[in-house]
């Protein structure tokens, strides 16, 4: 079971956080099909804007219905730190939409439905066609500058705050 990890455990694991891919490397390209009616790639912020990958294995599941709109109710907040949040899953189009209507999620959700950006990130779970649930910061050059993947599906152990604070500690490098 995971654990509640306040905004210092997230800064500190900017320098030390362990995952599938290496901190201070170039992030995996992606273009995916988005609820925004057009496909978004992570080279359309290059530049311009940090970009916060969330993924998460289903949409309308009791955990990531938590989860994603918290990301989501504090997108003024990441948007005045220069970053853009983006929700992956392997759900379709037609499914993300009817969740995020449901659920007031106001952020673009992209479509992973081959599990190629869960791939490139290595934390797809092809037995269970479904990916971990991770969170990514990219900077503004397309350079990983954290990872958190947690140690089960269920687990929530960095929330959105946390992840705003890592941008704040970024921010100050």
């Amino acid at each position: 079971m995971g654990r509640t990890a306040g905004p210092r455990d997230a800064v500190r694991a900017v320098a030390t956080a362990s995952g599938p891919l290496e901190i201070g490397s170039p992030a995996p390209a992606f273009r995916l099909p988005s609820t925004e009616d057009r496909e978004i790639a992570l080279g359309d912020y290059r530049g311009e804007k940090s970009v916060v990958l969330v993924f998460y294995p289903l949409d309308f599941s009791p955990v990531c219905s938590l989860a994603v709109p918290d990301y989501s109710s504090r997108r003024e907040r990441f948007e005045a730190r220069g970053a853009v949040v983006l929700g992956i899953s392997r759900d379709s189009l037609h499914t993300h939409k009817a969740w995020a209507r449901e659920f007031g999620i106001g952020l673009p959700l992209l479509s992973d439905m081959a599990g190629v950006a869960a791939t490139a990130y290595g934390i797809e779970i092809p037995e269970r066609r479904v990916n971990e649930r991770a969170v990514f910061v990219v900077d503004r050059d397309g350079v990983l500058r954290y990872q958190h993947v947690e140690g089960s599906t269920g687990d929530v152990t960095v929330r959105a705050e946390d992840v705003l604070a890592v941008l704040d500690e970024l921010a100050t490098r």
